[in-house]
Protein backbone atom coordinates (compact mmCIF):
# COMPACT_ATOMS: atom_id res chain seq x y z
CA UNK A 1 0.00 0.00 0.00
CA UNK A 2 1.58 3.33 -1.01
CA UNK A 3 2.04 6.01 1.61
CA UNK A 4 1.64 9.79 1.45
CA UNK A 5 3.60 12.62 3.02
CA UNK A 6 0.75 12.84 5.52
CA UNK A 7 1.29 9.21 6.49
CA UNK A 8 4.97 9.92 6.98
CA UNK A 9 4.10 12.90 9.16
CA UNK A 10 1.98 10.77 11.46
CA UNK A 11 4.73 8.17 11.70
CA UNK A 12 7.26 10.88 12.52
CA UNK A 13 4.95 11.99 15.31
CA UNK A 14 4.86 8.40 16.56
CA UNK A 15 8.67 8.24 16.47
CA UNK A 16 8.85 11.42 18.57
CA UNK A 17 6.57 9.80 21.16
CA UNK A 18 8.75 6.68 21.17
CA UNK A 19 11.89 8.72 21.76
CA UNK A 20 10.21 10.38 24.73
CA UNK A 21 9.99 6.97 26.40
CA UNK A 22 13.80 6.75 26.72
CA UNK A 23 14.64 5.72 30.25
CA UNK A 24 11.15 4.52 31.18
CA UNK A 25 10.54 1.53 28.87
CA UNK A 26 13.57 -0.74 29.44
CA UNK A 27 13.78 -3.74 29.53
CA UNK A 28 10.92 -3.55 27.03
CA UNK A 29 11.30 -1.82 23.66
CA UNK A 30 10.41 1.82 23.10
CA UNK A 31 7.15 1.71 21.13
CA UNK A 32 4.48 4.26 20.29
CA UNK A 33 1.19 4.16 18.45
CA UNK A 34 -0.86 6.94 16.84
CA UNK A 35 -4.47 6.37 15.74
CA UNK A 36 -5.84 8.63 13.00
CA UNK A 37 -9.37 8.97 11.60
CA UNK A 38 -10.66 11.60 9.18
CA UNK A 39 -7.23 13.28 9.27
CA UNK A 40 -7.42 13.74 13.04
CA UNK A 41 -5.39 12.05 15.77
CA UNK A 42 -7.93 10.28 17.97
CA UNK A 43 -5.52 8.40 20.21
CA UNK A 44 -1.80 8.16 20.88
CA UNK A 45 0.53 6.66 23.39
CA UNK A 46 3.96 5.26 24.17
CA UNK A 47 4.88 2.30 26.32
CA UNK A 48 6.12 2.87 29.84
CA UNK A 49 7.20 -0.30 31.58
CA UNK A 50 5.69 0.51 34.98
CA UNK A 51 2.33 1.41 33.42
CA UNK A 52 2.05 -2.11 31.88
CA UNK A 53 -0.11 -1.08 28.89
CA UNK A 54 1.65 -1.31 25.55
CA UNK A 55 1.51 1.70 23.26
CA UNK A 56 -1.35 0.32 21.16
CA UNK A 57 -3.52 -0.19 24.23
CA UNK A 58 -2.84 3.35 25.49
CA UNK A 59 -3.90 4.76 22.11
CA UNK A 60 -6.98 2.50 21.84
CA UNK A 61 -8.18 3.50 25.31
CA UNK A 62 -7.97 7.15 24.29
CA UNK A 63 -9.80 6.60 21.03
CA UNK A 64 -12.56 4.34 22.39
CA UNK A 65 -15.24 3.45 19.85
CA UNK A 66 -13.79 5.97 17.40
CA UNK A 67 -10.98 3.53 16.63
CA UNK A 68 -13.26 1.54 14.32
CA UNK A 69 -12.13 2.28 10.77
CA UNK A 70 -9.07 4.22 11.92
CA UNK A 71 -5.47 3.97 10.72
CA UNK A 72 -2.77 2.93 13.18
CA UNK A 73 0.82 4.16 12.92
CA UNK A 74 3.01 1.89 15.07
CA UNK A 75 6.78 2.17 15.42
CA UNK A 76 7.31 -1.57 16.10
CA UNK A 77 5.30 -4.60 15.00
CA UNK A 78 2.37 -5.21 17.38
CA UNK A 79 3.04 -8.22 19.58
CA UNK A 80 1.26 -11.49 18.84
CA UNK A 81 1.96 -13.36 22.07
CA UNK A 82 1.10 -13.23 25.75
CA UNK A 83 3.65 -11.72 28.12
CA UNK A 84 2.91 -9.25 30.90
CA UNK A 85 -0.08 -8.23 28.75
CA UNK A 86 -2.15 -9.75 25.94
CA UNK A 87 -1.31 -9.53 22.23
CA UNK A 88 -1.60 -6.00 20.85
CA UNK A 89 -2.34 -7.38 17.37
CA UNK A 90 -5.51 -8.96 18.77
CA UNK A 91 -6.50 -5.67 20.43
CA UNK A 92 -6.11 -3.72 17.18
CA UNK A 93 -8.20 -6.31 15.35
CA UNK A 94 -10.94 -6.25 18.01
CA UNK A 95 -11.01 -2.44 17.88
CA UNK A 96 -11.77 -2.60 14.15
CA UNK A 97 -8.93 -0.55 12.71
CA UNK A 98 -8.88 -0.52 8.92
CA UNK A 99 -5.21 0.13 8.12
CA UNK A 100 -1.86 -0.12 9.84
CA UNK A 101 1.49 1.41 9.03
CA UNK A 102 4.26 -0.43 10.88
CA UNK A 103 7.76 1.02 10.86
CA UNK A 104 9.65 -2.23 11.42
CA UNK A 105 9.08 -5.86 12.29
CA UNK A 106 9.80 -7.31 15.73
CA UNK A 107 13.52 -8.22 15.98
CA UNK A 108 12.66 -11.34 17.98
CA UNK A 109 12.92 -14.13 15.39
CA UNK A 110 10.43 -16.25 17.33
CA UNK A 111 7.62 -13.73 16.89
CA UNK A 112 8.76 -11.57 13.96
CA UNK A 113 6.06 -11.28 11.31
CA UNK A 114 3.38 -13.04 13.32
CA UNK A 115 1.69 -9.85 14.47
CA UNK A 116 1.66 -8.54 10.90
CA UNK A 117 0.26 -11.86 9.66
CA UNK A 118 -2.56 -11.68 12.22
CA UNK A 119 -3.52 -8.18 11.11
CA UNK A 120 -3.53 -9.11 7.43
CA UNK A 121 -5.48 -12.32 8.06
CA UNK A 122 -8.21 -10.21 9.68
CA UNK A 123 -8.50 -7.98 6.60
CA UNK A 124 -6.48 -5.02 7.84
CA UNK A 125 -4.31 -3.37 5.19
CA UNK A 126 -0.73 -3.36 6.45
CA UNK A 127 2.21 -1.35 5.15
CA UNK A 128 5.60 -2.27 6.57
CA UNK A 129 8.78 -0.19 6.51
CA UNK A 130 7.63 3.43 6.76
CA UNK A 131 10.51 5.31 8.49
CA UNK A 132 12.15 1.96 9.22
CA UNK A 133 15.73 3.19 9.76
CA UNK A 134 14.68 5.76 12.37
CA UNK A 135 12.44 3.26 14.14
CA UNK A 136 15.20 0.68 14.31
CA UNK A 137 17.72 3.16 15.68
CA UNK A 138 15.40 3.82 18.63
CA UNK A 139 15.32 0.13 19.50
CA UNK A 140 18.90 -0.93 18.71
CA UNK A 141 19.38 -2.03 22.35
CA UNK A 142 16.25 -4.18 22.36
CA UNK A 143 17.16 -5.74 19.01
CA UNK A 144 20.63 -6.71 20.25
CA UNK A 145 19.34 -7.99 23.57
CA UNK A 146 16.40 -10.02 22.28
CA UNK A 147 18.63 -11.79 19.75
CA UNK A 148 21.71 -12.42 21.89
CA UNK A 149 20.67 -11.85 25.52
CA UNK A 150 23.59 -9.46 25.84
CA UNK A 151 23.47 -5.64 25.86
CA UNK A 152 24.19 -3.30 22.99
CA UNK A 153 27.73 -2.01 23.63
CA UNK A 154 28.46 1.63 22.81
CA UNK A 155 31.99 2.97 23.20
CA UNK A 156 32.11 6.71 23.91
CA UNK A 157 35.26 8.78 23.98
CA UNK A 158 36.30 12.42 23.90
CA UNK A 159 39.35 13.00 21.72
CA UNK A 160 41.83 15.75 21.03
CA UNK A 161 42.61 16.77 17.48
CA UNK A 162 45.62 14.45 17.58
CA UNK A 163 43.62 11.43 18.79
CA UNK A 164 44.46 11.53 22.51
CA UNK A 165 42.11 11.17 25.47
CA UNK A 166 44.08 12.81 28.30
CA UNK A 167 47.41 14.47 29.10
CA UNK A 168 50.33 12.22 29.92
CA UNK A 169 49.84 12.82 33.64
CA UNK A 170 46.98 14.39 35.54
CA UNK A 171 45.59 14.32 39.07
CA UNK A 172 42.11 13.39 40.21
CA UNK A 173 40.76 16.60 38.75
CA UNK A 174 38.52 16.68 35.67
CA UNK A 175 40.36 17.38 32.45
CA UNK A 176 37.73 18.57 30.01
CA UNK A 177 38.59 18.19 26.34
CA UNK A 178 35.14 19.15 25.13
CA UNK A 179 32.92 22.11 25.89
CA UNK A 180 29.75 22.29 28.02
CA UNK A 181 27.44 21.59 25.08
CA UNK A 182 29.17 18.30 24.29
CA UNK A 183 29.29 17.34 27.97
CA UNK A 184 25.54 17.92 28.26
CA UNK A 185 25.06 15.59 25.31
CA UNK A 186 27.12 12.94 27.11
CA UNK A 187 24.66 13.02 30.00
CA UNK A 188 21.76 12.61 27.57
CA UNK A 189 23.68 9.66 26.15
CA UNK A 190 24.08 8.20 29.64
CA UNK A 191 20.36 8.68 30.20
CA UNK A 192 19.64 6.54 27.12
CA UNK A 193 21.61 3.59 28.54
CA UNK A 194 20.88 1.08 31.27
CA UNK A 195 24.49 0.86 32.44
CA UNK A 196 27.74 2.81 32.34
CA UNK A 197 31.01 0.84 32.39
CA UNK A 198 34.52 1.98 33.27
CA UNK A 199 37.77 0.33 34.27
CA UNK A 200 39.59 0.59 37.57
CA UNK A 201 42.28 2.69 35.87
CA UNK A 202 39.74 5.41 35.10
CA UNK A 203 38.31 5.27 38.63
CA UNK A 204 41.76 5.60 40.23
CA UNK A 205 42.95 8.33 37.87
CA UNK A 206 39.84 10.51 37.65
CA UNK A 207 37.64 9.63 40.66
CA UNK A 208 34.51 10.00 38.49
CA UNK A 209 30.89 9.85 39.64
CA UNK A 210 29.73 7.99 36.50
CA UNK A 211 26.17 9.23 37.02
CA UNK A 212 23.34 10.38 34.75
CA UNK A 213 23.01 14.09 35.44
CA UNK A 214 20.75 14.86 32.48
CA UNK A 215 17.83 15.67 34.76
CA UNK A 216 15.59 13.44 32.64
CA UNK A 217 13.24 10.86 34.11
CA UNK A 218 14.40 7.27 34.25
CA UNK A 219 12.62 4.18 35.61
CA UNK A 220 15.62 2.51 37.24
CA UNK A 221 18.94 4.01 38.26
CA UNK A 222 21.84 3.97 35.85
CA UNK A 223 23.90 0.93 36.82
CA UNK A 224 27.50 2.04 37.38
CA UNK A 225 29.82 -0.85 36.52
CA UNK A 226 33.55 -0.97 37.22
CA UNK A 227 35.89 -3.72 36.09
CA UNK A 228 38.14 -4.03 39.13
CA UNK A 229 39.92 -7.39 39.19
CA UNK A 230 41.60 -6.88 42.58
CA UNK A 231 38.95 -4.60 44.14
CA UNK A 232 41.20 -1.57 44.33
CA UNK A 233 38.32 0.92 44.28
CA UNK A 234 38.94 3.28 47.20
CA UNK A 235 36.38 3.49 49.98
CA UNK A 236 36.56 7.30 49.87
CA UNK A 237 36.07 7.46 46.08
CA UNK A 238 33.08 9.39 44.86
CA UNK A 239 31.52 6.32 43.25
CA UNK A 240 31.58 4.46 46.59
CA UNK A 241 30.47 7.45 48.63
CA UNK A 242 27.41 7.95 46.42
CA UNK A 243 26.47 4.27 45.98
CA UNK A 244 22.82 3.36 46.51
CA UNK A 245 22.73 -0.22 45.26
CA UNK A 246 23.59 1.14 41.80
CA UNK A 247 27.33 0.29 41.74
CA UNK A 248 28.48 -3.13 40.56
CA UNK A 249 32.14 -4.16 40.67
CA UNK A 250 33.29 -7.17 38.65
CA UNK A 251 36.37 -8.75 40.15
CA UNK A 252 38.60 -11.80 39.95
CA UNK A 253 38.08 -14.75 42.27
CA UNK A 254 41.55 -13.95 43.64
CA UNK A 255 40.55 -10.46 44.83
CA UNK A 256 41.55 -9.82 48.47
CA UNK A 257 38.78 -10.81 50.85
CA UNK A 258 39.40 -7.79 53.10
CA UNK A 259 38.78 -5.47 50.14
CA UNK A 260 35.56 -7.32 49.31
CA UNK A 261 34.27 -7.09 52.88
CA UNK A 262 35.04 -3.37 53.14
CA UNK A 263 33.26 -2.57 49.87
CA UNK A 264 30.26 -4.74 50.68
CA UNK A 265 29.86 -2.77 53.90
CA UNK A 266 29.49 0.35 51.72
CA UNK A 267 26.53 -1.12 49.78
CA UNK A 268 28.66 -1.98 46.75
CA UNK A 269 27.53 -4.95 44.70
CA UNK A 270 30.38 -7.31 43.85
CA UNK A 271 30.44 -10.26 41.47
CA UNK A 272 33.32 -12.48 40.44
CA UNK A 273 33.89 -12.87 36.72
CA UNK A 274 35.91 -15.40 34.77
CA UNK A 275 39.35 -14.38 33.57
CA UNK A 276 40.39 -14.52 29.92
CA UNK A 277 44.05 -14.42 30.98
CA UNK A 278 45.51 -14.17 34.49
CA UNK A 279 44.48 -10.84 35.96
CA UNK A 280 42.27 -9.92 32.98
CA UNK A 281 38.51 -10.26 33.30
CA UNK A 282 36.64 -12.01 30.50
CA UNK A 283 34.73 -9.15 28.88
CA UNK A 284 32.28 -11.44 27.06
CA UNK A 285 31.44 -13.11 30.38
CA UNK A 286 30.85 -9.70 31.97
CA UNK A 287 28.44 -8.74 29.17
CA UNK A 288 26.67 -12.08 29.46
CA UNK A 289 26.09 -11.47 33.17
CA UNK A 290 24.82 -7.96 32.47
CA UNK A 291 22.33 -9.48 30.05
CA UNK A 292 21.12 -11.77 32.82
CA UNK A 293 20.46 -8.61 34.84
CA UNK A 294 18.26 -7.34 31.94
CA UNK A 295 20.71 -4.61 30.99
CA UNK A 296 19.82 -3.83 27.37
CA UNK A 297 22.50 -1.22 26.75
CA UNK A 298 25.88 -0.35 28.20
CA UNK A 299 27.93 2.78 27.56
CA UNK A 300 31.70 2.34 27.89
CA UNK A 301 33.54 5.39 29.20
CA UNK A 302 36.97 3.98 29.73
CA UNK A 303 40.65 4.56 29.28
CA UNK A 304 43.12 3.52 26.65
CA UNK A 305 43.57 -0.11 27.78
CA UNK A 306 39.91 -0.98 28.18
CA UNK A 307 39.02 0.70 24.87
CA UNK A 308 41.65 -1.48 23.25
CA UNK A 309 40.42 -4.64 25.00
CA UNK A 310 36.78 -4.20 23.96
CA UNK A 311 37.70 -3.38 20.37
CA UNK A 312 40.19 -6.25 20.11
CA UNK A 313 37.56 -8.67 21.40
CA UNK A 314 35.13 -7.39 18.74
CA UNK A 315 32.54 -6.61 21.42
CA UNK A 316 31.73 -3.00 20.47
CA UNK A 317 28.56 -2.45 18.46
CA UNK A 318 28.41 1.32 18.28
CA UNK A 319 30.95 4.13 18.63
CA UNK A 320 30.41 7.75 19.67
CA UNK A 321 33.46 10.02 19.36
CA UNK A 322 33.51 13.65 20.47
CA UNK A 323 36.33 15.39 18.63
CA UNK A 324 37.67 18.56 20.24
CA UNK A 325 39.90 21.15 18.51
CA UNK A 326 42.55 20.91 21.26
CA UNK A 327 45.88 19.13 20.70
CA UNK A 328 47.51 17.25 23.60
CA UNK A 329 50.83 16.25 22.06
CA UNK A 330 52.76 13.10 21.33
CA UNK A 331 53.20 12.04 24.98
CA UNK A 332 49.49 12.20 25.81
CA UNK A 333 47.40 9.07 26.39
CA UNK A 334 46.16 7.53 23.11
CA UNK A 335 42.57 6.52 22.39
CA UNK A 336 43.53 2.84 22.47
CA UNK A 337 46.68 1.27 23.91
CA UNK A 338 46.85 -1.07 20.93
CA UNK A 339 44.68 -1.67 17.91
CA UNK A 340 43.08 1.04 15.78
CA UNK A 341 43.69 4.74 16.18
CA UNK A 342 40.59 6.88 16.42
CA UNK A 343 41.07 7.92 12.77
CA UNK A 344 41.32 4.30 11.65
CA UNK A 345 38.22 3.43 13.64
CA UNK A 346 36.23 6.25 12.07
CA UNK A 347 37.14 4.92 8.63
CA UNK A 348 35.54 1.52 9.26
CA UNK A 349 32.35 2.74 10.90
CA UNK A 350 29.07 2.14 9.07
CA UNK A 351 25.97 4.37 8.99
CA UNK A 352 27.90 7.33 10.35
CA UNK A 353 26.35 10.63 11.37
CA UNK A 354 27.91 13.93 12.42
CA UNK A 355 26.64 16.55 14.84
CA UNK A 356 28.19 19.82 15.97
CA UNK A 357 28.27 20.91 19.62
CA UNK A 358 29.83 24.37 19.60
CA UNK A 359 33.48 23.72 18.61
CA UNK A 360 33.24 19.95 19.11
CA UNK A 361 32.17 17.43 16.46
CA UNK A 362 30.40 14.22 17.45
CA UNK A 363 30.77 11.26 15.10
CA UNK A 364 28.47 8.26 15.62
CA UNK A 365 28.68 4.99 13.72
CA UNK A 366 28.27 1.24 13.92
CA UNK A 367 30.68 -1.68 13.91
CA UNK A 368 27.83 -4.22 14.09
CA UNK A 369 24.21 -3.91 12.99
CA UNK A 370 22.11 -5.07 15.97
CA UNK A 371 19.26 -5.91 13.59
CA UNK A 372 21.33 -7.98 11.15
Amino acid sequence: MPHTSQDEGYMQHALTLARESIGVASPNPQVSCVLVKNNQIIGEGAHRYDAYDHAEIVALKQAGESSRGATAYVTLEPCSHYGRTGPCADALIAAGIARAFIATEDPNSQVSGKGIAKLRASGIEVTLGLCQDEARAINDPFAKFIRTRTPLVTLKSALSRDGKIAPASHTQQPHWLTGPEARAEVHRLRHAHDALLAGIGTVLADDPLLTDRSGLTRRRPLLRVVLDAQLRTALNSRIVQTAQDDVLLFCSSSAPEKNRAALLAKNIRIEAAAESTPGQLDLAAVLHRMGELEILSVLIEAGSHLNSSFLSANLVDKVVLFNAPTELGEDAIPFAASGPTSDALENILQRTSHRQFAEDVCITGYLHDPWA
